[in-house]
């Protein structure tokens, strides 16, 4: 069962990307909108409760999220602003990746 439960999650995580992906070619405020639903959130309490249920887990879990969640925002600034800015899709993308992880290391090592 535990196999079986790894290839459901997998394929549950593989429909929303591409789902996602697919909508935004046609809708980028769609696809912008179903990437910014917590799905992989709530599938992971769903699915973190189905295997262990244990609610101070999935409240620390939460406490943490709601916290992270926030730290991760920097990494849609350069690539919102690529245009303006004349920055190509890659250039934005490292970009934002150095932004989240300095905003997220920072409270990593100094935050409580």
């Amino acid at each position: 069962m535990g196999m079986l439960a790894n290839a459901l999650r997998v394929l549950v995580a593989a429909v929303i990307l591409v789902a996602v992906a697919e909508i935004s070619k046609r809708h980028p405020r769609y696809g912008a909108l179903l990437l910014s639903l917590p799905l992989v959130s709530i599938l992971a309490f769903v699915f973190g409760w189905q295997q262990h249920h244990d609610l101070s887990a999935a409240s620390k879990l939460a406490r943490e999220t709601l916290v992270l969640v926030p730290l991760g925002l920097p990494f849609f600034v350069p690539l919102a602003f690529a245009t303006q800015l004349g920055l190509n899709f890659w250039t934005a993308f490292a970009a934002g990746v150095l932004l989240a992880t300095v905003s997220i290391s920072a409270w990593m090592l100094y935050g409580s």
